[in-house]
Order: C-alpha cells, then structure tokens, then sequence
C-alpha cells in the first residue's frame, strides 16, 4: 500500500467519523473495493445511551398482590443493574424495529416465563423492509423483555434476559 491511498484512507475513515457524528448514527460499515484482490473494510461506531423497558406478561398482576412487601424492596436493586452487562443478555444484532409477535394481532413469540431452546425465534427484527428473526442464542428461561412491540433498538441493545 502506497503513502497516497494509506492518506487517503485515512481521510476516508475520518469523513466516516464525521457523517456518524452529524447523523447521530452508532455505527458505519463500509467496504471499498480498489481491484480484484485489493479492499477496504471500515467499520465505524460509538457507545450511544440505550433506554430500555421492560414488558409485564398479563398474568404478573395475578401473581403481584400475593406479595406486596417483599416485591417493592426488590424491585429498585433489579432496576439499578444495567440489563446489558446481564450474563444471560439477549443483544439486538442490529438497528431496526423490533416486534415480539409474527403479525399484529398474533401471539408473541416468547413472554416472561417461557422456557426456550437454543435456535429458537424470540423476536424479529426488521431492518430496511427486511424481517430478521432473533433465534435464542442459549437454552433456558425468559426472566425479562427489555423491548415492547414496536420499539427501535440499537445494535447491542438488550433485547431480553434469558437464564
């Protein structure tokens, strides 16, 4: 690689930078090709503050007066941890809308309680008119949706807990 194309890469990457930054985007990802054998692969991103929220499954309100004293204590410390640095974290692999049900109107793929396997559709993801299901990256039990129906999510945004 000559002097000129490593400058000129360099200024490529630093317009990149720029364009995340007056966009408000988190990540960039380009590939530039100068011949058959000769490319370019830039990846470009930014920690972004994610707000998320969390989804009460219908039959919670059931199960919440049996216990009143000892839910409320509990629930500022669940609160206070980041869900993202959860062991048992689900992260969004990309931007998109995020849709816990097939079809509007339809059962959701998963509630808080449900057990999974590895592979299995917790959510889809749409990205650019495109629907991508979000299989279970492990085998076990849904404790919390960080997402409801609709949500815009981030790349790395937890989506849910699965222990």
């Amino acid at each position: 690689m000559t002097k000129k194309s490593q400058d000129s890469d360099v200024a490529f990457i630093q317009a990149l930078a720029e364009l995340l930054h007056e966009n408000d985007l988190t990540e960039l990802q380009v590939k530039r090709c100068y011949g058959e054998d000769d490319s370019l692969n830039v990846r470009v991103s930014r920690a972004k503050t994610v707000i998320a929220s969390a989804t009460v499954p219908a039959a919670a309100p059931v199960a919440a007066p049996a216990a009143p004293a000892q839910a409320a204590p509990s629930a500022p410390a669940a609160n206070s941890e980041d869900p993202a640095n959860h062991p048992g974290a689900v992260s969004s692999p990309m931007v998109g809308t995020a849709y816990l049900a097939a079809e509007p109107g339809a059962a959701a793929f998963v509630a808080v309680g449900s057990q999974v396997n590895e592979g299995d559709t917790l959510m889809i993801i749409e990205a650019m008119k495109t629907m991508n299901q979000i299989p279970a990256p492990r085998s076990g039990t849904v404790k919390r949706i960080l997402v409801t129906d609709g949500d815009a999510v981030e790349y790395g945004a937890p989506l849910m807990i699965i222990e």
